[in-house]
């Protein structure tokens, strides 16, 4: 049994977790695992009221502040479960919000009538500091030093 323990400590010491999956949210990881986690909380409450209460004033926006809620979720929840499938699902989930980010900041500068009020991804973020831009281009950076760090 303390043999057992000893190991657990080991791998809980080197960020693995359960089943010796590695743990994204550790180190560095952890900032991205609250701002990611603030940023869920931040764009659901926003636009399940604005999805509630002000439905037919812009739509558009307000589904795609909801598909924003659901990116970061999905991104915190494979940054806190760790492990080689969580991380490639976490690469995909932060490509997508990237080209989320451009796409949609390009859109609202393009066609602005489309978009009466903002979502988190309008023009880059701008409204959030422009962390939306950042957050993705920092969690690829970690997920592929995390991943550079369990081939070590």
């Amino acid at each position: 049994m303390p043999e057992t323990t000893a190991s657990a400590a080991a791998q809980h010491a080197k960020g693995a977790g359960p089943a010796g999956r590695r743990s994204l949210g550790t180190g560095p990881g952890r900032l991205l695992v609250t701002v990611y986690g603030i940023f869920t909380v931040a764009a659901a409450s926003r636009s399940l009221y604005q999805l509630i209460a002000q439905f037919d004033r812009a739509p558009l926006a307000y589904g795609l502040s909801a598909v924003s809620a659901v990116v970061y979720g999905f991104i915190t929840f494979s940054l806190v479960r760790g492990g080689e499938g969580a991380r490639r699902a976490a690469i995909a989930c932060c490509g997508l919000e990237l080209l989320g980010v451009f796409g949609i900041g390009t859109w609202t500068l393009v066609d602005s009538a489309a978009f009466p009020d903002a979502t988190v991804w309008s023009d880059y973020g701008m409204g959030y500091l422009f962390i939306p831009v950042i957050l993705p281009v920092t969690g690829l950076i970690w997920l592929r030093r995390a991943r550079a760090g369990a081939a070590a």
